[in-house]
C-alpha cells in the first residue's frame, strides 16, 4: 500500500501545556477514502489542519512524499493539497462561479491569469457537483446542502490528489448529507474527511481511523475497525454491531433508550427496546 501523505510522533496543540495530540503517527492511503472518527474534543479536526498545513505541529512532522510539509514552498503543497475547513466563510455577495474559479489560484502565474485548463477544471468541477445550473446566484443566498457543493467544487477544481474535508455533512439534512458523501466517493483521488456519524464513516470509507484522547485507538478497514468493544472504549456507548441491511458495512445500534417515566409497561414498544438491549 502506497502513502503520498503521513504523519510521524505528531505533536499538536494550541497552548504549550496541554497538547491536543501527542506522538501520533499516521499513513494515508493513496487512492482511498479515509475518515477519521473520535468524540468531541478528541484531536479529529486538530489533526486534519496539520496535515493540510494549516497548523504548525509543536513536535514530529507531517510528511508529503516522504518529505517534512514544514519545508515545501506554500505553493507546491496548495498544487498538491486540497483543504475543506469546518463552516468556510465565502465574501460577500460572491457569485458561484467565481468562488470556484478561486480554487484555480494555486495554478496561476502573474504572467498567465487564466487559461484554457483552468476553464475546464472549473467548469468540470460545477458539472461534477450539480451546481453549474447555479453559476451566477450569490452563495450566500443558496442552501446549506447547495453551499457545501459549492464549497466541494471549489476544491476539485483545485484540481489535487489529496484533498481534506473536515466534517463536510455538518448542519446538512440527512438527504444533503447522503448527496455529500456519494459525491466524496465519487472522487478520483484520496481524500480524507473528519466524521462525527460513525455508521456514515463505515459504510463510506475504505480505510477507518477512531481516535481519543489525541491518540489513535484502531485503524483499519471499517469492518476490522467497528466492533461493540471499540464503541465502548472510544465513545462510551453500549451498543451491538450488526451488517448494514443494504451495504454489509458494519450498522452501530445503541441499546435502548432509558423509559420515559410516564411511559407504559408491558407494551409493544417496551418488548422491542428489551430485545435490542445488548446482553
Amino acid at each position: 500500500m502506497s502513502h503520498r501523505l503521513g504523519a510521524r510522533g505528531l505533536v499538536l496543540g494550541y497552548d504549550e501545556a496541554h497538547p491536543v495530540v501527542d506522538g501520533l503517527d499516521l499513513e494515508i492511503p493513496d487512492g482511498q477514502v479515509t475518515v477519521i472518527v473520535g468524540p468531541n474534543a478528541c484531536g479529529k479536526s486538530t489533526t486534519l489542519r496539520a496535515l493540510g498545513r494549516l497548523l504548525k505541529p509543536r513536535g514530529g512532522a507531517v510528511l508529503l512524499d516522504g518529505q517534512e510539509l514544514a519545508r515545501i514552498p506554500t505553493r507546491r503543497i496548495a498544487q498538491a493539497i486540497g483543504l475543506l475547513p469546518q463552516s468556510p466563510v465565502a465574501p460577500e455577495a460572491i457569485t458561484v462561479v467565481d468562488l470556484v474559479s478561486r480554487g484555480r489560484q494555486p495554478h496561476q502565474r502573474w504572467w498567465q491569469q487564466w487559461s484554457e485548463a483552468d476553464e475546464r477544471a472549473v467548469t468540470e468541477a460545477m458539472a461534477r457537483t450539480d451546481v453549474t445550473s447555479l453559476a451566477d446566484r450569490p452563495v450566500d443566498a443558496l442552501s446549506g446542502g447547495q453551499r457545501q457543493r459549492v464549497w466541494i467544487a471549489m476544491a476539485l477544481a483545485q484540481d489535487t490528489d489529496l484533498l481534506l474535508l473536515d466534517e463536510p455533512t455538518t448542519f446538512l439534512d440527512i438527504a444533503h448529507q447522503v448527496d455529500v458523501l456519494n459525491l466524496v466517493r465519487r472522487m478520483e483521488r484520496t481524500v480524507v474527511t473528519v466524521l462525527h456519524d460513525l455508521n456514515q464513516a463505515a459504510r463510506y470509507a475504505d480505510f477507518l481511523v477512531a481516535m481519543k484522547d489525541g491518540r489513535i485507538v484502531a485503524r483499519g478497514r471499517p469492518e476490522e475497525v467497528v466492533t461493540a468493544g471499540l464503541v465502548h472504549e472510544v465513545f462510551g456507548l453500549e451498543a451491538v454491531v450488526v451488517p448494514d441491511p443494504v451495504t454489509g458495512s458494519p450498522l452501530v445500534v445503541p441499546g435502548a433508550p432509558v423509559p420515559h417515566p410516564k411511559s407504559a409497561p408491558g407494551t409493544a414498544r417496551d418488548t422491542a427496546r428489551e430485545k435490542a438491549t445488548p446482553t
